[in-house]
């Protein structure tokens, strides 16, 4: 998968999980990021139970990429606490 499709995907399924977990984005980057991480952690948890990560730009890439920014997102959260940009 090129750079450009990563950070597409990362991009989409940063922005779907930072929706289902806070309801309110954390910004274009950050949600990049934290997709593109999440794809990655999505891959090896889905790798550990058996299954094939991400396997390019498809929907199933995307729900694993989603899965796993929002494991992402949730420890995120916890390790940043209470603390809001104002």
């Amino acid at each position: 998968m090129g750079i450009i499709a990563w950070l597409v995907l990362g991009l989409i399924a940063g922005f779907i999980a930072s929706k289902l977990v806070n309801k309110q984005g954390e910004g274009i980057v950050l949600d990049m990021v934290l997709g593109i991480i999440g794809a990655i952690v999505g891959g090896f948890i889905f790798n550990a139970f058996g299954s094939v990560g991400v396997t390019g730009f498809n929907i199933y890439s995307l729900i694993v990429a989603v899965i796993g920014a929002v494991v992402v997102l949730v420890i995120y959260h916890a390790l940043v606490g209470g603390r809001r940009r104002i």
